[in-house]
């Protein structure tokens, strides 16, 4: 499985607009980057609380990262 697929994975199954869900990925020389478009309805729901929910699945990724031996890092785009 790779990151895209993971992580459109986790994000579809917390939004309602999963149809909405639109993943980029930049690579450069240190980073790995995934750019998430959500639909602003959804944006509050991927954030939450002081932004609890995005830093567990920034971290979920990163572990997914170390696993697969690149360094992954998400952003959310809107």
């Amino acid at each position: 499985m790779e990151a895209t697929e993971f992580l459109k994975f986790i994000i579809t199954s917390l939004v309602k607009n999963p149809s909405d869900v639109e993943i980029e990925l930049k690579e450069d020389d240190l980073w790995t980057l995934l750019l998430l478009k959500v639909s602003k309805d959804d944006i509050g729901t991927i954030i939450w609380k002081e932004g609890k929910t995005i830093n567990a699945i920034r971290t979920i990724i990163r572990v997914f990262g170390s696993k697969t031996n690149s360094r992954l890092n998400l952003k959310v785009v809107e």
